[in-house]
């Protein structure tokens, strides 16, 4: 049966880990203005996104959508693979 949800939340950041198994951790910045001083500052939150075929290296700038829960922590799944590191 297809999905019934047409738009799913979409985030994109960089990958900070990959040694789990089908699963990577990605790194979400964004830039908030402080309520009272003004300065602009960079919030950053990770999330466990799942990764099927194992094929997302750290380093690599993602796109990751919401989906249901995989796991206890997953309810996030890898779309695409915008950027590959480079490879050392």
């Amino acid at each position: 049966m297809s999905e019934l949800q047409t738009s799913s939340r979409t985030l994109t950041g960089r990958i900070v880990s990959d040694k789990m198994d089908k699963t990577i951790t990605v790194m979400i910045e964004r830039r908030v203005k402080h309520p009272v001083y003004g300065k602009i500052l960079t919030k950053s939150s990770k999330i466990k996104a799942h990764d099927e075929t194992n094929d997302a290296n750290t380093g690599d700038l993602v796109t990751i959508a919401e989906c249901r829960p995989v796991s206890k922590d997953k309810s996030w799944k890898l779309v695409n693979i915008d950027e590959r590191a480079a490879a050392e």
